[in-house]
């Protein structure tokens, strides 16, 4: 909901907080909002400083979050990364189509490199399957994912979760987030079957625009995964 702006300058200070007016801001549940690096929080003070005679909150997506980084991701860790598990148990890059041809090609060019790095760099073996019938995965892939998400700080789990809920996949999005995977390739390995069918039957209007939303909010993740640096 969009508010009349009440203040005049948003400034980042060398503790890496931001002032509004010269009052530090806080988080939406009144935690210091206090950024990792000077980077991000010039990144979000800008934010804060184009905003224009009101605020509107889907123009400051940083802000965003940052504020879920601090608010609800420190806080609830463990859910957060039993949520990417429960992803990673059914990841749509382990659904295989088994025609046509050109489908078929296309996942595997987009789709084989994810899990091989999957097993190279994490040891966690994640198996594919033609269909869409469920198949449980490795207890030991799973762990090996567990114990890599563990090791990412609350701000950098935070981009990867907004990731693999815009991608359906918790390995596409711990691939980038690693690096090893750069961000359009990214967006096209989560968009293999839709590009598909788009290719075959053309663009839907509404489809578009929300895809468009999507994609923007996708970018802005991997924004605030540089400003991380």
């Amino acid at each position: 909901m969009s508010r009349k702006r009440f203040y005049k300058q948003a400034e980042a200070t060398p503790e890496n907080t931001i002032t509004l007016d010269g009052k530090v801001l806080k988080t939406p549940q009144k935690h210091l909002l206090q950024l990792p690096t000077g980077g991000l929080a010039e990144a979000i003070a800008a934010e804060w400083q184009a905003q224009g005679q009101t605020i509107d909150p889907n123009t400051m997506f940083l802000t965003k979050l940052a504020n879920t980084a601090i608010d609800r991701v420190a806080l609830r860790r463990a859910v957060i990364i039993a949520e990417m598990l429960e992803f990673a148990g059914s990841d749509h890059v382990c659904y295989r189509a088994g025609h046509p041809p050109d489908l078929v090609a296309s996942q595997k060019t987009h789709w084989d490199p994810v899990l091989a790095w999957a097993s190279t760099s994490l040891g966690a073996d994640f198996q594919s399957v033609c269909g869409v019938v469920h198949i449980a995965q490795p207890e030991a892939a799973l762990q090996s994912m567990c114990n890599h998400l563990e090791t990412i700080d609350s701000f950098m789990l935070t981009a990867l979760y907004n990731v693999m809920t815009l991608t359906g996949s918790t390995l596409i999005a711990a691939m980038a987030g690693a690096g090893a995977l750069k961000p359009q390739a990214a967006w096209d390995a989560a968009h293999v079957d839709e590009d598909y069918q788009i290719r075959h039957w053309g663009w839907d209007a509404e489809a578009k625009a929300r895809r468009t939303l999507r994609q923007r909010e996708f970018m802005t993740c991997f924004q605030f995964l540089g400003l991380l640096a």
